[in-house]
């Protein structure tokens, strides 16, 4: 499970340089271009060593090299990554749907590569891993029901996060999709957006957070740390201040909801099924 957040982490690193570039490229930074590119190509050639590194199990007895190896690109790659990411300027200068797409591929798309990996590893089906011949109707009935009873919850969640945030003097930020729909230009931009937010997002988010590493960590004999721990990691991935709630007790429900299924079926539907409802809401307001 380290070696697929690591991973996970470096992609993550990649599609922030990939997207500095293009800045770099839009908004013609006073900066020799060859210094910008081998800051980002060290960065790249670091992080691809260390995804190198990642890419077979360590054994026990000879963990300790290929660990401060993994370290020594990781470090160095985020560095030269976060040079890279400075001199290219303040993000927003690219394509608001290239923005998401990039995002969506390089945490949710890998996600789901790693997690193919990870169970061919273990030498686990996809059915097995995750429960989904169990019961499969009854999965997808609750993961709708809850879906639905979820979003005026969240709703009001949201509401109430954001009014305390302006008692206090702290302005709310809008969701980063919300940002993104309000600049798509088209409705081939909006597809796009909404596919990764509907499609890709529930699958690859359930199967990491709820498939992956909760029961990783409550077999390992922690079962109230894997339930906040991975709620509370799923909230701050998607880190916006006025949703941090909301996702915090969206995250326990779909885990719960999980342990009452034990089919991932369920909390994937309920998950896309928020998605979908927020998303059309949005055209609903708008």
């Amino acid at each position: 499970m380290v070696r697929l957040l690591v991973a996970l982490l470096v992609c993550q690193v990649l599609g922030s340089v990939t997207l500095a570039a293009v800045r770099f490229l839009k908004t013609g930074q006073p900066l020799n271009p060859w210094f910008f590119g081998a800051l980002a190509v060290g960065s790249a050639i670091c992080l691809g060593a260390t995804l190198f590194v990642l890419r077979k199990p360590w054994e026990l007895e000879r963990f300790a090299r290929p660990f401060v190896v993994m370290l020594i690109f990781l470090y160095l790659g985020m560095t030269l990554g976060a040079f890279a990411q400075h001199c290219a300027g303040k993000a927003g200068g690219e394509i608001s749907t290239l923005r998401t797409l990039v995002a969506s591929l390089s945490f949710q798309g890998v996600a789901l590569v790693f997690i193919w990996r990870f169970l061919r590893e273990h030498g686990v089906r996809w059915r097995e891993a995750f429960g989904f011949s169990v019961n499969w109707k009854m999965a997808l009935f609750l993961g709708v029901l809850v879906g639905c009873i979820f979003l005026p919850v969240g709703q009001l969640l949201q509401m109430a996060s954001a009014t305390l945030m302006t008692h206090l003097n702290v302005k709310p930020e809008i969701q980063p999709a919300i940002q993104v729909l309000k600049h798509t230009a088209t409705w081939v931009d909006r597809v796009v957006v909404g596919i990764a937010a509907i499609g890709l997002a529930p699958v690859a988010e359930e199967l990491l957070f709820r498939g992956v590493l909760y029961p990783g960590i409550k077999q390992a004999g922690f079962p109230r740390a894997a339930l906040w721990g991975t709620s509370l990691l799923f909230a701050f991935v998607h880190w916006n201040l006025p949703t941090f709630l909301p996702l915090l007790l969206l995250a326990i429900a779909l885990t719960l909801l999980y342990e009452k299924t034990n089919n991932l079926l369920a909390s994937i539907t309920a998950h896309a099924l928020f998605n979908a409802l927020n998303f059309a809401m949005f055209f609903v307001v708008e």
